[in-house]
């Protein structure tokens, strides 16, 4: 039996992936230990999960930022992204740090597996190997590891073959590092010097390519190309989707294949506002023949106006299991996890998200041909029905999709993990 210490940003799209991974340890007879916030200290424990509290200081609510940071609102562009990485990320990592020193004193820890936006895992790798256990960073959104052969992580750019994309991949590295980004590299460097003696060792978005280890939660074909991807990066394809236990509508029956299905949704944390993707599906697609499949993401029926088009079916949750088969295109505002669910089912998409991981979502969407990305966070209903009708109209995006699910299909999952932790104990082993 080995013992594992997972780190968490305080997210509800980062602690339920890392939970599925927690479970699959302890499933496999391993000691596991969980280290986020309080606040979802029962969903962990009622999980089966032993959890340990981050400090005040590093307990950030990702969910719900702008409670915390009223500053924020209002924010757009680099400025919000500036805004986000130094105070969601970078000033809460010197409390994870200590958090995490806390928890590896109190117990023999044989590697620490880690999110990428959990920073005081960038700081403990920046110690001497000697002095802390291995370190695995678990791609739960898009792979941000720094390539000559692919944009900065967070522009949305797709690749650009040949000498001229490397070119251009140069000067937006360089703009993004220095300019754009300059003020959170020094306020990261100087944290690190004062926590752990030097600075970062790179950028502070690319602190996972110089991790024991990352594992990616997709699959090469979902990815875009490297050829200088290090050899310490691992695709272990999407976690496996849970069981659903949500209870079937009443409207069920409706989805008889009489008619096509578009289901869309929002996720469950960017569902305030159902005007931004919802609405405008709803809207572009009241005169079709389709039917409109919504899940609120627990929000109640009454987030939504009263009259609504009589081909809208609305659910708080939908056991996805189940509606997918059914489903015919999906629009979302992006989330990785939702996404790649979709595909898995091969499930051609209509993505329209443009915050947080979502703009890089939605770029390998379009790029790998299985679907349309809209490029905004509020398409109007027209640009939500044009994109509908094209991907319902041309059947290579639903090939793709398919090609994708095949893929995802075969992908050799957590036990890609196993594999890795293993490795990483040896070369340790050998080193002690």
């Amino acid at each position: 039996m080995s013992s594992y210490l997972l780190t968490c940003t305080p997210a509800h799209g980062h602690v339920m992936p890392l939970l599925q991974v927690a479970r699959h340890l302890i499933g496999n007879g391993h000691d596991v230990r969980f280290l986020t916030s309080r606040r979802y200290a029962e969903r962990v424990t009622g999980a089966g999960v032993p959890f340990l509290p981050l400090p005040a200081d590093a307990d950030v609510d990702l969910d719900d930022p702008d409670r915390a940071f009223p500053e924020r609102a209002g924010l757009t562009g680099p400025a919000a992204i500036r805004f986000d990485m130094s105070n969601l990320f970078v000033r809460p990592s010197a409390a994870q740090l200590a958090a995490v020193r806390t928890a590896l004193a109190d117990r023999r820890t044989d590697a620490v597996l880690t999110e990428p936006l959990f920073l005081g895992a960038a700081l403990l790798n920046r110690l001497p190997r000697a002095e802390r256990p291995p370190l695995v960073a678990l791609g739960i959104f898009p792979l941000g590891v720094k390539s000559r052969d692919t944009a900065p992580f967070g522009l949305g750019l797709p690749p650009m073959p040949g000498a001229l994309g490397r070119l251009r991949n140069r000067v937006l590295s360089a703009v993004a590092e220095r300019a754009i980004f300059g003020g959170v590299q020094r306020e990261a460097d100087e944290l690190s010097r004062r926590e752990v003696g030097v600075p970062l060792g790179g950028f502070v978005l690319d602190w996972p390519s110089r991790a024991d280890a990352v594992v990616q939660l997709t699959v090469p074909a979902f990815e875009y190309p490297r050829s200088d991807l290090p050899a310490t990066v691992h695709f272990a394809g999407p976690l496996p989707a849970q069981p659903s236990t949500a209870a079937l509508p009443e409207w069920w029956s409706d989805l008889d294949g009489r008619r096509p299905v578009v289901h869309v949704t929002q996720g469950t944390v960017a569902n305030a506002d159902f005007a931004q993707l919802v609405l405008p599906t709803i809207e572009g697609l009241a005169a079709s023949d389709r039917l409109v499949v919504v899940s609120t993401g627990g929000r109640p029926r009454t987030a939504l106006p009263a009259d609504l088009p009589a081909n809208v079916r609305i659910a708080e949750y939908l056991p996805y299991d189940r509606l997918l088969p059914l489903v015919d295109v999906v629009v979302t505002n992006g989330g990785y996890g939702g996404v790649q669910q979709a595909l898995a089912h091969g499930v051609p998409l209509v993505v329209a998200g443009q915050t947080e991981d979502k703009a890089e979502v939605s770029a390998r969407v379009a790029w790998s041909g299985a679907g349309v990305d809209l490029k905004t966070n509020r398409p109007n209903a027209a640009q939500v029905a044009r994109a509908v009708e094209r991907v319902s109209a041309d059947g290579r995006f639903r090939a793709r999709a398919e090609a994708l699910a095949a893929e995802f299909a075969a992908a050799p999952g957590l036990g890609v993990l196993d594999r890795v932790l293993a490795d990483v104990a040896e070369v340790g082993a050998r080193r002690g």
